[in-house]
């Protein structure tokens, strides 16, 4: 099993930063990528970006290009979203999600590549 804790959201105005955080615990040594989702209230969950512990890959959207970034820490088993230039439309619920192994070489965009998520953070910006 693998459980995952998602934290660091909260109320910020425009323009403003923030780094979420996610931990993992349990059988980490069967995490191939962690990923990022956001979904906004009547819209569909969103794919963000994607990390893999083993080859640091990343798939950034363009929605956040150039204001977002992924990264891990791999001996805390953590991975971050950095995110600045924060915008209103960046209010959403926020979930990390880990992929298997046993998944490698699909669609990191796919909410079935992933086989473990998180609570979910609040992220709302005003503004």
């Amino acid at each position: 099993q693998v459980q995952l804790v998602e934290s660091g959201g909260g109320l910020v105005q425009a323009g403003y930063s923030l780094r979420l955080s996610c931990i993992a615990s349990g059988r980490t040594f069967s995490i191939y990528a962690m990923g990022w989702f956001r979904q906004a209230p009547g819209k569909e969950r969103e794919f963000i970006a994607r990390i893999t512990w083993s080859g640091s890959s990343t798939y950034p959207v363009d929605s956040v290009k150039g204001r977002f970034a992924i990264s891990r820490d791999n001996a805390k088993n953590t991975v971050y979203l950095q995110m600045n230039s924060l915008k209103p439309d960046d209010t959403a619920v926020y979930y990390c999600a880990a992929q298997p192994i046993s998944t490698v070489g699909r669609d990191p965009r796919l909410e079935g590549t992933y086989d473990y998520w998180g609570q979910g953070t609040q992220v709302t910006v005003s503004s």
